[in-house]
């Protein structure tokens, strides 16, 4: 136990290099949201758990309370899953959801331990080919994934559990970024608002005091 908690520490050090990427796609997150995009996210396995980790705490909230945010994870609808793996293929369960729902603007983010699943491959060429922004929560060199990400966030491991703690992290970073934006964007509205408030009920005052004079 010694042993894996160090090298989790080991990764965790390591991985701060990625800090300015993270920080990067958070960025571009909080853009595609102020445009109306989506993100869609995938992954197989414990990537698909991740992959739904990180839709909850962008649809739903991180820590603060603000207001929900366009994401969808392509691997919770098993209907759809398994009509296109019975009647297409497996490696096509992520990229035909791709086709029909992502548009330019949007945002597509794949968690993969090795990057060399045939779905998560091909969801990322769908969706570059559909116009939106694609992420890569990967590991080791990326695999084959890494040639269709926009942005990628590669984590400097090999060994499977160190790197989805680290995506763990990641996402957790990157849902802390849009929680403060999104706080701040709700609170300017209400500022507007209040502002223009006050300039409504100061107007017939000064009117009033024109007609006096």
């Amino acid at each position: 136990m010694s042993a894996e908690l160090h090298d989790h520490i080991r990764t965790a050090q390591a991985g701060e290099e990625l800090l300015p990427r993270v920080a990067e796609v958070a960025d571009v997150l909080c853009g595609a949201f102020a445009r109306g995009g989506i993100l869609y996210t995938l992954g197989n396995g414990g990537s698909a758990a991740d992959a739904q980790h990180f839709t909850g705490e962008v649809i739903g909230h991180y820590k603060r309370d603000r207001r929900p945010l366009g994401a969808v994870t392509l691997s919770t609808d098993p209907t759809t899953m398994t009509c296109i793996a019975n009647d297409y293929s497996y490696d096509d369960v992520f990229a035909r959801q791709v086709q029909g729902l992502a548009r330019p603007g949007d945002v597509v983010a794949a968690f993969t331990t090795s990057g060399r699943s045939p779905n998560v491959v091909g969801a990322l060429r769908a969706a570059r080919e559909r116009g939106a922004v694609t992420v890569l929560f990967g590991g080791g060199d990326g695999g084959p994934a890494l040639e269709h990400a926009d942005h990628a966030l590669i984590v400097p491991s090999s060994t499977t559990p160190r790197i989805q703690e680290f995506h763990t992290f990641m996402l957790h970073a990157i849902s802390e970024r849009i929680d403060a934006w999104a706080e701040a964007t709700d609170a300017a509205p209400d500022a507007a608002a209040s502002g223009r408030a006050a300039s409504d009920t100061s107007a017939p005052d000064t009117a009033l005091d024109e007609e006096r004079a």
